[in-house]
């Protein structure tokens, strides 16, 4: 599916004229209700809507809820194509497919049931409380996906949510964020229980991060934004970075872990953090391997030369991807190199040794480095050195369930999704489980869910309320 280019300019250009043509100047505050310069008046505002929520009964916050799937669910396809129009990160299939998602697969209020311990002694029930205002901040690489699936959630658990939004995608995250604000006050909700930071810049989200009325904080972003908001001393949720491994044994279905990989990597161009980032195969099956991937779509690059300017392309200095190659497609990619692919491909896959510098970075393009090992064991190790600790996310094609277990227990991923592609550790395609794009790894929560965003409550009965 493609869509008109003029079509998305328009809808970029109307939306940008509503939001700016209601800003005032720096410093002072928005007519937009949910859109504020002052963070003071932002956190003061959310903290006010708050302390009304917290009248609200549980199935009123389920009301809210469905009304923000509602909504957003109608506006969709223009949010899919605002935000390729403004980060040119993805393809616009896979982006209303996660747009979707996160409406559709983020759990609300039925993750909130009490948990009940009882004995001869009474009884102690565990609640899941509000924490009050969280302060949230979204990334660009699925910006209006999460300030929606974060307001599910939070909104869910009790909470308000002061959102400072990334700069290089403030306008489609501006719109769910009017959209989420909108649904709100339609479902009879507090206004102010969702609002938006104007233009963030480094120092108004320390202001927000810092405030003393802001109780948590959550970041869904590299390894700096998560490490700036484990220092203010208040509850983080982190969702860092990864670079996940793809180990591919001898004893695995290779056809289909062909197809698994060239659609997992090649989902969204490789933009989510959960995508495969770099193959690991044992050497006896990988010729194979290699034949099936180029008949699922991908793209065989043979020539050293090509794949040393490549490498110079994509990844200039380590750790340091291009940001303009960020999220584009395999064909547009090698055309700055002047190669020439089917427009169609999936992902351009070549073969490199272990410490490439693809292999060791993370590099958020459809340009999928792959190593030959001798054996299990050594592909296991060095799935461990690839995915660098930050216990992310790891994928293994395998029959051999010692051969899993090892990888499982050495790598300690927040996500390991055995014989799938990274879609079925989202819940797509067959995969279990709710839809998370805020998964916390640094800080532990894994996938997040509502309960996430509360606090544990204990209520102890003393000698009372036994009936048995």
């Amino acid at each position: 599916m493609t869509v008109d280019e003029k079509t998305i300019e328009c809808i970029v250009q109307r939306v940008t004229q509503e939001l700016s043509g209601t800003m005032k100047p720096s410093g002072e505050t928005t007519t937009l209700k949910y859109l504020y310069d002052d963070v003071d008046e932002a956190v003061n505002a959310a903290y006010s809507a708050q302390k009304q929520f917290l009248k609200f009964k549980i199935e009123e916050r389920k009301r809210i809820t469905d009304s923000i799937r509602s909504v957003c669910m109608a506006h969709a396809e223009e949010m899919a194509e605002m935000e390729l129009a403004e980060t040119h990160y993805g393809n616009y299939p896979d982006k209303l497919m996660k747009m979707k998602g996160a409406i559709t697969m983020t759990p609300s209020v039925e993750d909130l049931a009490a948990d009940i311990d009882a004995n001869d002694g009474g009884m102690a029930m565990y609640e899941h409380a509000p924490f009050g205002v969280i302060g949230a901040l979204t990334p660009s690489t699925n910006p209006p996906e999460t300030v929606i699936a974060n307001a599910i959630m939070m909104i869910a658990a009790g909470n308000s949510v002061v959102f400072s939004t990334h700069p290089g995608a403030f306008q489609s995250s501006c719109r769910a964020v009017e959209l989420v604000a909108e649904a709100i006050e339609s479902a009879g909700g507090p206004r102010n229980l969702v609002v938006s930071l104007n233009n963030p810049t480094m120092a108004r989200t320390t202001e927000m991060m810092n405030h003393p009325k802001v109780t948590m904080l959550c970041a869904t972003g590299g390894p700096g934004v998560v490490k700036s908001i484990l220092s203010c001393g208040k509850k983080g949720i982190g969702a860092g970075a990864g670079n996940p491994p793809v180990f591919v044994d001898a004893c695995a279905d290779i056809p289909k872990a062909a197809r698994d990989i060239v659609t997992g990597a090649g989902y969204e161009n490789n933009t989510p953090c959960i995508a495969e980032k770099e193959i690991i195969v044992v050497d006896s099956v990988a010729d194979e391997l290699l034949s099936n991937m180029v008949n699922a779509g991908a793209y065989l690059i043979k020539d050293r030369f090509i794949i040393e300017q490549l490498t110079k392309l994509c990844m200039p200095k380590a750790d340091s991807p291009n940001k303009e190659l960020i999220g584009r497609s395999p064909a547009y990619i090698l055309s700055k190199i002047g190669v020439t692919i089917p427009e169609n491909t999936r992902i351009a896959v070549f073969e490199a040794p272990a410490d490439h510098m693809l292999v060791m970075n993370e590099q958020m393009m459809p340009i999928i480095p792959l190593m030959r090992v001798k054996d299990a064991a050594e592909g296991i190790a060095l799935s461990c050195e690839a995915e660098h600790g930050r216990r992310h996310t790891a994928l293994c094609h395998s029959k051999n369930m010692d051969v899993v277990t090892e990888l499982a227990r050495r790598i300690q991923t927040t996500i390991f999704v055995v014989n799938g592609s990274c879609f079925n550790g989202l819940g797509f395609n067959g995969g279990i489980g709710p839809n998370a794009l805020t998964i916390a790894g640094p800080t532990g929560e894994g996938p997040t869910t509502p309960r996430t965003f509360t606090r544990k409550r204990k209520l102890v009965m003393v000698d009372n309320f036994n009936i048995r």
